[in-house]
């Protein structure tokens, strides 16, 4: 393959990524964007230190994160990737917005926004280029009291 097609790669997991969320599929995404299994550094939004994970164990937890949003939108772009042999560094700008039900927002908002940065790793696998780490930096956040919210209801 050339830089140019691995590079083309790299970014559609970035929008295979982002649909994992905003489509629900929780089942068949994460085989095509994931390694198994693969680190994820959530910490700058949940304080959790960075975890590697099975895929499977990971699945389940997207859906039980995901499955209550009426409706979540990740928009990523600005894509900047390194490539070294078979690894690569993928740098890009998110902005993830996540809807919640009446009854979680009661009179206030209803969406939780976070704006920041991945910087993931990448790995050629023999089924083409996998996340191997999945790093998010936020930088800004709007009513994330409705993330504590979300996960108790």
């Amino acid at each position: 393959m050339t830089h140019d097609t691995d590079r083309a790669h790299i970014i559609e997991l970035f929008g295979r990524y982002a649909d994992i969320a905003d489509t629900k599929n929780f089942g068949e995404l994460p085989l095509l964007v994931h390694a198994d299994p693969f680190t994820m550094d959530f910490e700058s939004v949940t304080g959790m230190p960075p975890v590697q994970t099975p895929l499977d164990d990971y699945r389940d937890a997207l859906r039980e994160s995901f499955d209550a949003f009426i409706a979540t939108h990740h928009t990523i772009t600005g894509h900047v990737i390194t490539i070294t042999g078979d690894h690569a560094k993928a740098h890009a700008h998110v902005r993830a917005e996540h809807w919640v039900p009446d009854d979680i927002a009661g009179d206030g908002p209803n969406r939780w926004l976070v704006v920041g940065f991945y910087d993931n790793e990448a790995t050629r696998t023999e089924h083409g280029w996998r996340f191997s780490k999945v790093t998010l930096t936020a930088t800004y956040q709007e009513n994330s009291h409705l993330l504590a919210a979300h996960s108790e209801g």
